[in-house]
């Protein structure tokens, strides 16, 4: 289950703002200021968005930059939103072509995935029916972070939607706190602390469904 809290920021400088904060240096669990990466996303769905329409998402991100050049795939699944914390059903599987399979992603993923998960996520959907319908791609900085009982992955998104003919852009300008380890509590202060901080706002709504909205003019 993925455990994460996202919070908007106003533009880009108050963003990196908060990277610079005595208060949030003092968190960081390594000294070193970390580099960006690039993260490129395609969702895939059928024509129809049937794995959207059961609450699903598929995404195959391409890590490049600070010595990454890697494909990962990504399917979420379910869950909810409360003020800002998503809690969500996730399976990620490395690629070394960013070529995505059902039935391998299914064997790959099927050790994390709850009785028979996986098969609601895809139903019948097949290879040839899926295509890829947005896609985007921002900078991201990650530090890692000690609070409370918790590590915790600080992601500093900054980055652009648009339509493909360019007529409809969104801005991509958020915080993500992942919980990698320990108590959900944590999360929530954490968010609240920064809030506090900032003047930041919890954040409800995900990139896909940002992506998929400018994609289609919705």
């Amino acid at each position: 289950m993925e455990t994460e809290a996202k919070l908007a920021f106003k533009d880009k400088e108050s963003l990196y703002a908060l990277a610079r904060a005595e208060f949030f240096r003092e968190l960081c669990s390594d000294p070193q200021e970390p580099g960006p990466v690039l993260l490129e996303n395609s969702y895939i769905d059928t024509a129809d968005l049937d794995i959207s329409r059961r609450g699903g998402m598929i995404r195959v991100r391409h890590y490049s930059g600070r010595d990454e050049d890697r494909f990962e795939f990504t399917v979420k699944y379910g869950g909810s939103v409360t003020g800002g914390l998503h809690q969500r059903h996730e399976w990620n599987v490395q690629s070394t072509d960013g070529t995505f399979s059902v039935e391998s992603f299914k064997r790959q993923a099927s050790a994390d995935a709850p009785g028979d998960m996986l098969s609601e996520v895809f139903g019948t959907v097949s290879d040839d029916e899926l295509n890829v319908i947005c896609s985007n791609s921002f900078n991201r900085t990650v530090y890692n972070i000690s609070f409370g009982q918790s590590s915790i992955e600080a992601c500093f998104d900054s980055g652009i939607i648009s339509s493909s003919d360019g007529s409809r852009t969104d801005e991509i300008c958020e915080l993500e706190l992942e919980l990698m380890e320990g108590d959900i509590e944590d999360i929530r202060k954490l968010a609240d602390l920064i809030i506090d901080k900032t003047g930041c706002v919890p954040f409800e709504d995900t990139k896909y469904r940002r992506t998929l909205a400018i994609g289609t003019g919705d």
